[in-house]
């Protein structure tokens, strides 16, 4: 099979086409500050231009860490997976799958299965429903609810949540979709999720955006309350951490 390769600053051309409104205020604002600023007194125009200046930095730091993020770094080239031969793999979506191709490529002799919990009544972001109407979903997708996942009692070796789960936003309904996803798994079985998280990084990186994030402790305790078993924790890069889970906490 030929290798799939993203295209050049694919993730951070796709940040600005799907959160286009957010730039376009910006710089409007921007822009009519700096015209405002010419009329008003001295000692509040220094003022001015440091929020200016703090504004635009900003906005250039989330897009160039976004770049390293999305374009630069091996999130996309999975080579921080381990090397396995699972026969049933899950990945699971919310709504914007970039990476169900790339696992389908990774292992090949899977059967893979793909889920979108997308939820047009709960995840209510624009953003969103810009990528779907520009990626079609993965061929074959079943559209699912978190609280009804259509996966039999041990029947899957590796389920993936990958920048998808943090849209669960309630700790009960992580609960009841995370104990589902424990059932489903084979006795060897592994549940690998990727999201930022809401940590110092991050809030460099995006702001108050980062409130978007669930914390380490968030992630721990849903894993502990669906009787999920955290066998191992990285970083892929500074703003992207990975979970290991298993529902019998054997080492892989």
């Amino acid at each position: 099979m030929e290798g799939i390769k993203r295209k050049s600053l694919q993730g951070v051309i796709n940040i600005v086409r799907f959160n286009w409104q957010f730039y376009v205020i910006a710089i409007i604002t921007i822009a009519g500050l700096q015209i405002a600023n010419r009329y008003l007194p001295a000692s509040i125009q220094f003022f001015t231009y440091i929020f200016i200046l703090l504004s635009a930095l900003a906005i250039l730091v989330s897009l160039a860490v976004s770049l390293y993020i999305y374009d630069l770094s091996n999130l996309y080239t999975l080579d921080w997976l381990t090397a396995s031969s699972p026969k049933q793999i899950v990945n699971i979506n919310a709504g914007f799958d970039e990476t169900s191709a790339l696992l389908a490529q990774k292992y090949p002799t899977a059967n893979l299965q793909v889920f979108d919990f997308y939820d047009p009544t709960k995840h209510t972001e624009v953003s969103i429903e810009r990528a779907r109407k520009a990626y079609p979903p993965y061929a074959g997708t079943k559209t699912i609810s978190t609280n009804a996942v259509p996966l039999t009692e041990n029947s899957t070796d590796i389920i993936f949540l990958i920048l998808a789960a943090h849209e669960i936003r309630t700790e009960e309904e992580r609960t009841v979709f995370f104990k589902q996803l424990k059932n489903a798994l084979s006795s060897t079985g592994k549940i690998i999720v990727v999201e930022h998280q809401r940590d110092f990084a991050n809030f460099m990186a995006y702001n108050f955006g980062f409130f978007h994030f669930h914390s380490t402790a968030v992630w721990k305790k849903a894993f502990k309350d669906s009787g999920l078993t955290l066998e191992k924790e990285f970083k892929i890069t500074p703003f992207i951490s990975t979970f290991i889970v298993s529902k019998n906490g054997a080492t892989s």
